[in-house]
């Protein structure tokens, strides 16, 4: 990595920043998924290890431009306190006189959450001033661990780089770059890409991208039924963006040009709507009913999927005895619920993050850290 990491850091005796992704759900004042807050825990550790003193921001959801006691950090603090196993202080504000206060009295290996960096709407503005008042709080250095914000020019992750001396990536922003760099530039073949999700317009640089650099592509979720329906298949009252539809019908014609290997399903399981409870029946894609929808792929297609991913050496998204990434807060919740957590090589905590770089795009929060 050509960017400094957390390892080559002073950090005896310092106050050091660090950026960390604690946008954990919570449910009545209590975190009910601690994943983002463990996968950061080696870097913290190694922190405390070298004698650092550690002033933690993150944000938590979509508050209003203003404090909102439903999005506070102090549930997450709370929770990191008992996985760390050390005392874990708590600042009411992210910067001003008492995070200030409370950030000069840490000594070696203490630890000191901020509140909400997002309570403040000159956060996600990249304010200059609200910038320099978060680089206050530290001895001149940045850690950024929050690979999953990596991707949004905000001034907790790329505005205060400016403030500071040098900025570093932390343990889990250096596996996540490693893990999605190798899968970029030189992933072990055949490489399958496995791409579902309800739009293809949130995808169109990563389908690209994917494209140019993997060996199939399978195609699953609801913008399946934007690439059936372009190419003049029945799809019922299945979701669909009319609008792309000039755009999949060029990818598809792309890909066969190239002879390029981007499956659709060939049936599905259909419903009358999309309800828990709704009757359901497999169909193949050819034979779909008005009136009816698709709600995922069906037998055949499995099967045929089943064996492409079977043969493949790298695979973006999920399987086993290969290289696997999965990224995308919905298919991450996936892995974990159906217990395959632990067969997949690197789960991805940026869901945004990790389609962005495979889309081919640079992430100003990696952009912004200092070169080695």
């Amino acid at each position: 990595m050509d960017k400094l990491t957390i390892n080559d850091l002073d950090l005896r005796g310092k106050r050091v920043f660090i950026r960390v992704d604690f946008n954990v759900p919570l449910k009545d004042g209590v975190v009910t998924d601690d994943t983002r807050i463990r996968e950061t825990l080696p870097t913290l550790r190694l922190a405390i290890q070298k004698g650092a003193r550690l002033i933690l921001a993150s944000h938590l959801g979509r508050p209003k431009g203003g404090p909102d006691l439903k999005y506070s950090l102090a549930p997450a603090a709370k929770k990191l306190q008992e996985l760390l196993g050390n005392p874990v202080a708590f600042a009411l504000d992210c910067v001003g006189p008492g995070a200030e206060g409370q950030s000069k009295a840490l000594r070696d290996g203490e630890v000191l959450v901020l509140e909400n960096v997002r309570f403040h709407p000159e956060e996600e503005k990249n304010d200059e001033a609200f910038s320099k008042q978060l680089a206050a709080l530290c001895d001149s250095l940045f850690v950024c661990d929050a690979f999953g914000s990596a991707h949004r020019a905000h001034a907790s992750i790329v505005g205060i780089t400016r403030f500071v001396e040098q900025s570093a990536a932390g343990l889990l922003m250096e596996k996540e770059l490693a893990y999605l760099g190798r899968a970029v530039t030189n992933p072990a073949r055949p490489f399958v890409a496995i791409l579902g999700g309800a739009k293809v317009s949130d995808k169109i640089e990563v389908v690209e991208n994917l494209m140019k650099i993997s060996d199939a592509m399978l195609i699953g979720g609801g913008m399946a039924y934007t690439f059936l329906k372009a190419e003049g298949q029945p799809i019922g009252k299945s979701l669909v963006e009319d609008d792309k539809l000039d755009l999949a019908k060029r990818l598809r014609a792309e890909a066969q040009q190239k002879k390029f290997a981007l499956l659709l399903p060939v049936d599905q399981i259909i419903g009358a709507e999309f309800k828990a409870d709704t009757a359901t029946k497999t169909v193949s894609v050819s034979a779909t009913p008005d009136g009816w929808m698709g709600l995922d792929i069906g037998p055949k297609t499995v099967d045929t999927y089943r064996q492409k991913i079977a043969s493949a050496k790298t695979i973006v998204w999920t399987s086993a005895g290969a290289t696997s990434i999965v990224g995308g807060g919905d298919s991450v919740a996936a892995v974990h619920q159906s217990g395959v957590a632990d067969k997949i090589s690197h789960i991805s905590t940026g869901g945004g993050a990790s389609l962005e770089f495979l889309g081919g795009r640079k992430l100003p929060g990696v952009e912004a850290l200092t070169n080695k």
